[in-house]
């Protein structure tokens, strides 16, 4: 089996003709659009524009950033890139403009770009003059994207020294996952010192980052810090309060399964440094296993994901094997035509298969959205996973069907130690960034009190389930920096994810509809298009659909510890 990707369909090279010809083309698209703003043509002219530049910056993004990604010693390719990015922000110029001329215009009149039209309507309310907005674009570049890159930079050459070997914090991080806890807690414990030898720089970073973001979000007349990021993610305060409330319910589920795990591992609690520490063994598993297990078992539910799958395979779509100079983890990128890119690092367990399915749930979304307008294929971080849980789970459920009672408790475990992620530790990270605004407004923050806030919303998120507190959890998580409230759209995007799969469970007709809930992501807000398919994402009783998958997992989990 090929293991890298085939780039060629997309372009021969960079000296090739017809990646001059687009580069060219993308320019002038850029051009063209601007011209047609400034004479206030029709709306159908503009938005055909705006498609059309979309369209064809979609493979060219894709191309550059997939060589650059396999290879980060490709100069070439990193210098095209970055002239990508500046080429980019002549389009960024135009979106002030853009928004104020869509917002002038009539929904009843747009199509199916209607939601584009009420969008623009919105958040030209909250534009301030376009001088004001340009002056913020680049003042960002010297403070918050600053802040944002020292805390990079500094967190990527940070080292902590486990049993006298000086090591990068991330290897250190990785020593959590090793069977023995006395190395698990060396590590935690070396952790800890690394981080309060930096707390310093990096809280200035938290406070410059928050700081700037609450003064704009000010200054564009939103009601709170929150308000902004609930349109981007296209929902309503009331779907979130209503996520929440089922997220805090749930609380005691999950300390039941930290109880069952510290059980299984002979302690009373769980110490920070047991979440992921390993229950049960996997068996290898072969790129060759991983490819039949996933065409085999997404087709039983799924037949379009599994056919997505089989044409990644067959058509190399996929850069699947570690190697020197390959970025780390994994992505999924559209390029073009329903196409997809997927990076990965493959290692023969089940969790890299389960990875892989979760990219390929990502290729069968933009396949989904093959014949949908470019500008209708922006899809909010909240329905994005929605296609890639699915298939996560569908493979997790039927691998637990055929594994070996030890790699079942392995694969068991691994689930729901995600899933306590993403609904627990995330819920801290919420009320976290929650109270560091609320006290942002008055004055800066010391490395105490962001420690103190921190170990406060563990309390509430981990209760006595835990016994000990990761203190410096902010100067880990690099999204702090990088975005606002990046926390509730991954728990969103899990609980809708498990509540449609739920439902595709219990109706045999809904894979078709599945396939246009998918197709139409780009074209509705979260509560309308839930509406258009039954669900009601104002309601706490819809998230307590996808947290009753979560709780058959932790019943089974004790099943198995029982029957152990």
């Amino acid at each position: 089996m090929e293991t890298t990707w085939d780039l060629t369909p997309l372009f021969p090279g960079l000296e090739s003709l017809e990646f001059q010809r687009a580069w060219e083309g993308l320019k002038g698209r850029i051009a063209g659009l601007k011209g047609l703003l400034e004479r206030e043509a029709p709306l159908p002219e503009v938005l055909a524009a705006l498609d059309a530049f979309l369209e064809e910056a979609t493979p060219l993004r894709a191309y550059l950033y997939a060589r650059y990604s396999a290879d980060t010693q490709d100069e070439a390719a990193l210098a095209k890139l970055s002239e990508l990015e500046v080429l980019f922000l002549d389009f960024q110029r135009l979106r002030p403009r853009l928004t104020r001329y869509l917002a002038l215009k009539d929904p009843e009149e747009a199509g199916p770009y209607r939601l584009l039209v009420e969008e623009a309507k919105e958040e030209a309310l909250h534009l301030m003059p376009e001088g004001e907005e340009v002056l913020a674009a680049e003042l960002s570049l010297s403070g918050r994207q600053a802040w944002d890159k020292l805390h990079e930079s500094l967190t990527s050459q940070t080292t902590a020294v486990v049993d006298g070997e000086e090591m990068p914090i991330t290897k250190a991080r990785n020593l959590y996952l090793h069977p023995e806890e006395e190395v698990r807690k060396k590590a935690y414990e070396a952790e800890l010192k690394a981080w309060e030898a930096h707390e310093v720089p990096l809280a200035f970073a938290l406070n410059g980052v928050k700081g700037e973001a609450s003064v704009l979000n000010r200054r564009r007349g939103y009601r709170d810090d929150l308000e902004p990021t609930l349109f981007k993610n296209r929902i309503t305060r009331k779907a979130l309060q209503a996520m929440q409330e089922a997220v805090r319910e749930s609380l005691p589920l999950f300390r039941r399964y930290f109880l069952l795990k510290a059980k299984a591992l002979g302690k009373e609690r769980l110490d920070w440094w047991d979440l992921f520490a390993p229950l049960g063994q996997g068996r290898r598993w072969t790129l060759e296993e991983a490819r039949d297990f996933l065409v085999a078992k997404l087709a039983a539910l799924v037949p379009g994901a599994a056919q997505v799958a089989e044409e990644a395979f067959r058509e190399r779509w996929m850069d699947l094997l570690p190697r020197k100079g390959k970025v780390g983890g994994a992505y999924c990128m559209a390029r073009g035509g329903g196409k997809s890119l997927i990076l990965a690092n493959y290692e023969e367990s089940f969790e890299s298969v389960s990875t892989l399915a979760h990219e390929l749930g990502h290729a069968y979304h933009n396949f989904a959205l093959k014949e949908v307008p470019a500008s209708l294929r922006r899809i909010p971080m909240t329905l994005a996973e929605t296609a890639s849980i699915m298939n996560e789970t569908l493979v997790v459920e039927a691998a637990l069907k055929e594994a070996s009672p030890e790699e079942g408790l392995l694969i068991l475990d691994a689930y729901l130690q995600g899933a306590a992620q993403v609904v627990v530790d995330i819920h801290s990270r919420f009320l976290f960034e929650s109270w560091v605004f609320q006290r942002r407004k008055a004055r800066e923050l010391s490395p105490r009190e962001f420690k103190e806030l921190m170990v406060r919303a563990q309390d509430e998120a981990y209760g006595e389930a835990l016994a000990t507190r990761h203190p410096y959890m902010w100067a880990v998580k690099g999204h702090y920096y990088g975005a606002d409230f990046y926390n509730y759209p991954y728990t969103f995007g899990l609980l809708f994810g498990l509540a449609v799969f739920q439902e595709a469970k219990e109706d045999p007709g809904f894979a078709g509809r599945y396939e246009a809930l998918l197709a139409e992501s780009g074209r509705y807000r979260a509560k309308e298009l839930a509406l258009r398919f039954g669900f009601d994402l104002e309601s706490v009783d819809f998230w307590r659909k996808g947290l009753q998958v979560l709780a058959g997992k932790v019943e089974e989990l004790e099943e198995r510890l029982t029957r152990g």
